[in-house]
This record gives structure tokens, C-alpha cells and sequence, in this order.
């Protein structure tokens, strides 16, 4: 069983930033790519950001320069640095993990989520 911890999320004023983390335990082989998706009232869920294992990050082009994505494979952690937050940033942020389990399984788990919300 394999479980993603998210923490970090929280209320801000614009302009200000926040840093995401999510954990992964549990039966871990080996993890792909790990990343972030945020999904605002009445709105699709989207991706924010992605890290492969070998450290290759892709971002949404709304967060461009204004987030970084960064991970910790020894201890199956990625983070999610934002600064310079607006309000169209409020969402609940969720996060995604690529992984194989032992005995080998692949699949793509997610966390429960943790609610950012930016004030003007």
C-alpha cells in the first residue's frame, strides 16, 4: 500500500509564496516522475509542475518563473516552491506520483490534497 502526504498548503496574501511538500511511503520500488496538480472551484484539475526521476521538470505556462519543483529521491519527496502568489492560484494542490510498488506494480497514485488560498 502506498500512501502520498501533502503539507504546506495554507491562506496568503498576493505576492506572497508558499513551499508544497508531499511524501510517499509504503511499499516504494521505485518512483518515476512526481509532480503536482491543482484543481480550483468549478474547474478541471490541471497540471502545475513534474519532475522526472532524473530531475527533468515541466511546468504549467501560468506558473512559469514563478514555481519550482524539486524532489528528494532518497526520501521519495517532492516540493513545490511558489512565489509571487495570485489569486487565481487558490485551488486544492494535489499530488502525483508515477510509481512501482513491490511486488512490481506501476501505477499513478495521488494524495488527498491540501488547500491554498491566496487573498487580494
Amino acid at each position: 500500500q502506498v500512501h502520498l502526504v501533502e503539507s504546506g498548503g495554507g491562506l496568503v496574501q498576493a505576492g506572497g509564496s508558499l513551499r508544497l511538500s508531499c511524501a510517499a511511503s509504503g511499499s516504494i520500488a521505485s518512483i518515476n516522475s512526481m509532480g503536482w496538480y491543482r484543481q480550483a472551484p468549478g474547474k478541471q484539475r490541471e497540471l502545475v509542475a513534474v519532475i522526472t526521476r532524473g530531475g527533468s521538470t515541466n511546468y504549467a505556462d501560468s506558473v512559469i518563473g514563478r514555481s519550482t519543483i524539486s524532489r528528494d529521491n532518497a526520501k521519495n519527496t517532492v516540493y513545490l516552491q511558489m512565489i509571487n502568489l495570485k489569486p487565481e492560484d487558490t485551488a486544492v494542490y494535489y499530488c502525483n506520483a508515477k510509481l512501482t510498488t513491490t511486488p512490481l506494480y506501476t501505477q499513478v497514485y495521488w494524495g488527498q490534497g491540501t488547500q491554498v488560498t491566496v487573498s487580494s
